[in-house]
């Protein structure tokens, strides 16, 4: 028998058709194109937002060659009674959820010279929401009996330090909670992925290096640009097939790892 017959092609390996895909904070920059991605690969996608307005305005936004249909659901990682009916909300309007994409959280731009203990706390409780809905998802397809898939989005900044110099002058420095919440969500992900493995769901974090926004100050940007050994800012559309590689069969074999998109920032 000629067993290369049994095997996925590369298009059937990244193929999400028939996939339910949650993806919080997709209003933004980078979690737009998130879910762009996950429709473009075929999935139905849920957004996930503070406000069910604003998820609701997200998903009618995305463009489905297929004619699917797309939701938004009212999630807000500080609270989380809306946690749990933000997911339920996500599994009635769309069957199931088979991949949660954990990406939006509430910032804070006090830096290291400012911030208070409240607001410190505050912001790593937005971690406490990503834990709790993945739970969600795990409960969910456990008792679905069928397989999970996690990807929690972190940052170069929850692996290396930010350089003084890049800011000073011009920008408050990388906000200190920012660098805790998001080494904290790198090591969430090793934690959730060996003890989730035996339930059939993967665990991965995709974690963007330098994407500044449009509004990003110019001289910020500048300096960040020095820093990287390709000499440029990464754009949203170069996280979109790391994204699906997580989310898909495309990535069957990994869990618990952190994959860094980041012009080789942390190669240094």
């Amino acid at each position: 028998m000629n067993t290369s017959e049994q095997e996925p092609t590369i298009s059937e390996l990244f193929d999400l058709s028939g996939k339910v895909a949650l993806v919080t904070g997709a209003s933004g920059c980078l979690g737009r194109a998130f879910a762009t991605a996950l429709v473009e690969a075929g999935a139905t996608v849920v957004i996930g937002s503070r406000t069910k307005e604003r998820a609701e305005s997200a998903a009618a936004q995305l463009t489905d060659s297929k004619g699917g249909t797309h939701y938004g659901v009212a999630i807000d990682y500080l609270d989380e009674g809306s946690i749990q009916s933000g997911f339920e909300e996500a599994t009635r309007a769309a069957g199931r959820v088979d991949i949660l994409i954990n990406n939006g959280h509430e910032r804070d731009a006090h830096d290291l010279t400012n911030i208070e203990a409240q607001d410190f706390n505050r912001v790593l409780a937005n971690s406490t929401g990503y834990f709790l809905l993945a739970r969600h998802l795990r409960d969910h397809v456990v008792e679905r009996k069928a397989a999970g898939n996690v990807v929690m989005i972190g940052s170069m900044y929850g692996v290396v330090g930010s350089y003084p110099d890049a800011y000073e002058g011009v920008s408050p420095a990388s906000p200190v909670s920012y660098q805790a919440l998001k080494g904290g969500i790198v090591q969430m992900t090793r934690h959730l992925a060996v003890y989730w493995a035996k339930d059939g769901v993967r665990v991965n974090c995709l974690s963007p290096g330098p994407f500044p926004p449009d509004n990003a100050p110019a001289e910020m940007v500048k300096r960040l640009i020095t820093k990287s050994p390709m000499g440029r800012m990464g754009k949203p559309s170069e996280l979109k097939g790391s994204l699906v590689f997580l989310a898909s069969d495309a990535s069957s074999y990994v869990t618990g790892q952190n994959l860094l998109v980041d012009g080789g920032w942390t190669a240094w």
